[in-house]
């Protein structure tokens, strides 16, 4: 079937069984992401997360407000997982990933939100925050196959993930959204407690682009795979920006497409930290983007907005 998402042909072979089993049998000493908790998930102990053997959903709707490839003509059919394994101080779904806005549903109903969202003709399902949720975005998978799921799913993720719960994901995800949020370790210790993001999200987002390859447009300007960036600009130049874009131009592709997001506001807890108690600056995203097209990085979205010179839309 041309454009047929990857995970059908999974479950064909028999191979997505396989995939959700190693993923169950990782919760029972969970390494799913890098703050490696070796709790016992299946048995409601909770680590970083704070999330158990169960999905947890806090809303799923058509998204109009996504990326422009994702949204096509009928919206992207996002799923607002619960929780965020990464806490950045600056959260913008601050009651999701912080207080934890949602309740727990079974792999089965879970399943039922996708075709749900695909009934109302949403173009792909788009799992924001799933890297916790992997075994229970498994297992939840073929109760959506069985109901006719045929969409493309979509890795929504802040790019603090191990290789190793991608290399699960192999085949399952056409799509993968990540974030490339710093490049400097003390600014990902300061503002999300992880120092070892940025080696971490490097090495993510070059397994991502080994699995899915640039992103994919069909005759209508939809996303159907690939790998899609995302960059918010920040106040006083903490994302660093340049790097960011060095390291997809030089080591991932030049053909990345990447949003660059001028929509950083202190959200959460960032009044904390007086240098990015403020919006950013007209003056300072334009420095980014000319960071960005001067690194060789050219195929940006088109909502970037009215600062982006028209040779550069996409």
């Amino acid at each position: 079937m041309l454009g047929a998402p990857s995970y059908l042909e999974l479950d064909r072979q028999g191979l997505l069984a396989e995939r959700i089993n190693t993923a169950q049998e990782i919760l029972k000493e969970c390494t799913v992401c890098p703050r490696l908790c070796r709790v016992d998930r299946r048995e409601s102990r909770r680590g970083k997360c704070r999330t158990g053997a169960l999905p947890v959903v806090s809303a799923y709707h058509p998204h109009f407000g996504e990326e422009a490839p994702l949204v096509g003509l009928y919206g992207s059919g996002t799923i607002f997982l619960t929780s965020c394994n990464l806490r950045c101080v600056f959260c913008q779904n601050w009651e999701i990933s912080h207080k934890m806005e949602g309740a727990e549903v079974s792999h089965r109903r879970l399943g039922e939100m996708m075709v749900e969202l695909q009934g109302m003709g949403c173009h792909n399902i788009n799992f924001v925050t799933p890297t916790h949720m992997v075994p229970q975005i498994l297992a939840a998978l073929p109760y959506a196959i069985d109901r006719g799921l045929s969409i493309p799913l979509v890795y929504n993720t802040s790019g603090y993930e191990r290789v190793e719960t991608l290399g699960l994901l192999d085949g399952v995800f056409d799509i993968y959204m990540p974030d490339v949020k710093y490049m400097d370790a003390a600014h990902a210790k300061r503002y999300s407690g992880a120092a070892d993001y940025p080696e971490t999200a490097r090495a993510a987002v070059k397994e991502m682009h080994r699995q899915v390859g640039d992103l994919v447009l069909d005759s209508r300007g939809i996303a159907i795979r690939g790998l899609l960036v995302r960059h918010l600009v920040m106040p006083g130049g903490v994302a660093g920006t340049r790097e960011v874009m060095r390291f997809l131009a030089r080591e991932v592709s030049r053909d990345t497409y990447v949003n660059l997001m001028d929509q950083y506001r202190p959200c959460g807890a960032a009044h904390r930290f007086p240098e990015i108690n403020r919006l950013i600056a007209a003056q300072e995203f334009e420095e980014t983007l000319d960071a960005t097209v001067g690194e060789g990085i050219a195929r940006l979205d088109s909502g970037v907005g009215t600062r982006l010179r028209p040779r550069e839309r996409v």
